[in-house]
This record gives structure tokens, C-alpha cells and sequence, in this order.
């Protein structure tokens, strides 16, 4: 399995994932104009030249990004594929210099699993609910707040090798 920046042909394929979860609940849904604005966001993972996860990391600001959009085929789930992506995601955040990450989930256990902590949402600052306008769960939110301190670990300009592959 690879991860790799996600590519202009990989965005059908990162609709349906995230659609699919979208139509059973699990997360919001993302048109395909929406994933074509924020492709630069987006990671893949790619098994047997087919794509089988993704997920976002956006920058919210100087000491905060979040981890979105995380789906994986329901036929790989539990082979760590989600695991790999945010793995990734880590290593670009602690590139950027970014020593918070957080995700509003409704699998918390996951995330828990690779270094995050449940927290209040009411610790997220206000710029984080951008999203929130647009959910049609708004009034009664059933995500929950995760979130990883990088501290020391996240240095702008550090050598990040998966880096080069990402891009190269």
C-alpha cells in the first residue's frame, strides 16, 4: 500500500468513499466541486493501483490543523489503511510546523488508538465550526472532539522523507 498526495484522477474515487459513509451517517457529504477546490488537502492510499482510503489535513491556523474527511473502503477497513493516513498527515503537519491536530469524529476509539484525546468541543476555537454551518446536524451534533499535541515534535523545515515520495 501507498500513501500519496491525492491527484485530479483520484477524485472521483475520494467522492465515493466519502459519500459512502456520508449515505450511512458516518460523515458529511463532499461534492466533487468541493473535493476539486481541496485537493491540495487531500491524501490517498493506494492498494493494487486502486484507491482505498483518504483523508484532509487543513491548516485552520498558525497552531492548528485538522484531520478530515478520513474514510477507508468498508472492504479494508481493519487492515491499517486509516493508520497510514494519519500517519502521513502527521508527518506533513509536523513538516508545516503545526503542533495541534484535530478531528470531530464518530469513531473516537480509532483515533484514540493513534495518540489522539478526546476533548470538550468547547476547547475548539470558534474558527473550527466553519463546517458547522453547513451540516444539517447542526443543532444536534453527535461528533466528538479529538485532538494530538505534536509539541516539540513539530518543527517547520524538518526532514521529512516520506515527504519527497509524497511529491516526487
Amino acid at each position: 500500500m501507498e500513501v500519496r498526495n491525492a491527484k485530479v484522477s483520484d477524485v472521483k474515487a475520494i467522492c465515493s468513499l466519502i459519500n459512502y459513509y456520508a449515505e450511512h451517517d458516518k460523515m458529511l457529504f463532499r461534492p466533487l466541486a468541493e473535493i476539486y477546490e481541496n485537493l491540495q488537502t487531500f491524501l490517498v492510499a493506494e492498494l493494487d493501483g486502486k484507491v482505498v482510503g483518504c483523508c484532509a489535513l487543513e491548516v485552520i491556523w498558525s497552531d492548528l490543523a485538522e484531520i478530515k474527511s478520513l474514510a477507508v473502503a468498508h472492504e479494508n477497513r481493519g487492515a491499517g489503511v486509516g493508520t497510514a493516513l494519519i500517519a502521513v498527515a502527521l508527518e506533513q503537519a509536523r513538516y508545516l510546523g503545526v503542533p495541534r491536530l484535530f478531528a470531530l469524529t464518530l469513531e473516537p476509539g480509532f483515533f484514540e488508538r493513534v495518540g489522539f484525546s478526546v476533548v470538550p468541543k468547547d476547547d475548539l476555537p470558534m474558527k473550527v465550526w466553519s463546517d458547522c454551518a453547513k451540516c444539517p446536524k447542526q443543532s444536534e451534533c453527535d461528533e466528538i472532539a479529538v485532538i494530538r499535541r505534536l509539541g516539540d515534535e513539530a518543527s517547520a523545515g524538518a526532514e521529512i522523507p516520506v515527504q519527497r515520495s509524497l511529491w516526487g
